[in-house]
């Protein structure tokens, strides 16, 4: 056929390998696919794992994100998202309704406790805030309306460890109630609470599982593709779909993460101890300590027994004392985020959870001079060095 050029510019080949294959994901880009039958398409519609149709629907590139990060899991099935947040309200609002109950841990990250408040107070989700660490608390709060259970492996910011298998023992004997692990603190790495009774389990992709400070996404693994077509059904509709690009960074990250996450938990534990010694510091929180409240919890539950790649403590000085501090370090960056190569550092009371008033602070355990350190992989001396000298300007 002999096509004119307004033609051949729209219609430029696309070229499928033959004889070889790429050894790294290609990024598929575009954002829709063609058909040569019309019932393939038309089911298309309706499958999470059929043929591509659109990208929102799925994308070749995201659904390798999905694939890797479900093995990792020991999955049944993955989504992958825009956003840690968009993971977590694609998960909530395609399992909740009106009249439900959530049974939730009482520190969580701030905005996950945004959520679970503006669904109550929006859509009559009714929300029980436990402590996490006391099962017989977890089966007092069941409702015949309790249908689902949030808990985080590694909470933010005061790293307390959930005892996963204890807690979701307690809701085991009823089906209609799902458990849902917010497992971005500890990673894959560390521990895989499908194993310990899960349902789904969401991480913010964008920290430890990407890595480098220069993605944003998410990723939620589910136990049953029927519970993953649920929450599928309603994220394509909801458009929180992960892009192509976002996703091969996060799988060109992922490559390294048993690497990165060694170094970093080692290095937290480093100054983990070291901080503990520390005249400016009231309290340290890191589950590798001994005398952290879930240290034997965080031996049996994350790999190895370590205990993650972030620490809080607390300053003396208290909320003063923690803005000099953020302030006065120069080779960790002031910044929101966590597990990047890079230590990062932040106030958790006037950032990621300004949401909770003084009162919700103090319950969850974080205090006016809680500092959290996400810990990179830098040199430990080095690291060491800028901290050291940003606690003498805090004392």
């Amino acid at each position: 056929m002999s096509l004119h050029p307004e033609t051949l510019s729209a219609h430029p080949p696309v070229p499928e390998p033959t004889g070889s294959r790429p050894l790294g994901v290609p990024i598929y880009q575009g954002h829709v696919f063609g058909f040569d039958n019309a019932d393939v398409m038309a089911d298309a519609f309706h499958a999470s794992d059929g043929p591509f149709l659109y990208s929102r629907v799925g994308n070749p590139t995201v659904r390798a994100l999905e694939e890797a990060v479900t093995r990792l899991e020991g999955g049944a099935a993955g989504a992958a998202f825009a956003s840690g947040m968009g993971a977590i309200n694609a998960v909530l609002l395609g399992l909740l309704r009106s009249g439900d109950h959530v049974i939730a841990q009482r520190c969580l990250y701030g905005g996950t406790y945004a959520v679970l408040t503006d669904l109550a107070e929006r859509w009559g989700v009714e929300v029980t805030h436990v402590s996490g660490d006391d099962p017989a608390e977890v089966r007092a709060a069941l409702r015949p309306t309790t249908r689902l259970l949030y808990l985080e492996t590694i909470a933010n910011p005061t790293t307390a460890v959930a005892d996963l298998p204890a807690l979701i023992a307690e809701v085991a004997d009823r089906p209609d109630v799902l458990s849902v692990v917010d497992n971005t603190f500890a990673s894959p790495l560390l521990c895989r609470p499908l194993e310990h009774g899960a349902d789904v389990v969401v991480h913010s992709a964008t920290k430890f599982i990407a890595g480098h400070a220069d993605v944003l996404g998410g990723v939620a693994v589910f136990g049953s593709a029927e519970v993953h077509r649920r929450v599928w059904e309603h994220s394509v509709e909801q458009g929180a779909s992960a892009d192509p690009f976002a996703a091969w960074l996060t799988l060109r990250g992922m490559q390294t993460l048993p690497l990165r996450m060694e170094r970093q938990c080692a290095n937290a534990l480093a100054l983990a101890e070291r901080l503990a010694t520390h005249p400016a510091v009231a309290a340290v929180r890191y589950p590798g300590l001994p005398g952290h409240p879930d240290h034997a919890t965080a031996r049996r539950l994350l790999a190895g027994g370590a205990g993650g790649g972030v620490v809080s403590f607390d300053l003396a000085g208290g909320r003063e004392a923690g803005r000099v501090f953020i302030e006065a370090v120069r080779l960790a960056s002031l910044s929101a985020s966590l597990g990047d190569v890079k230590t990062l550092v932040m106030h958790p009371a006037s950032t990621s959870h300004r949401q909770l008033s003084d009162d919700a602070l103090a319950a969850a355990g974080i205090g006016q001079g809680t500092v959290r350190l996400a810990v990179g992989i830098e040199h430990i001396e080095d690291l060491w060095s800028d901290i050291e000298r940003a606690l003498s300007k805090a004392v």
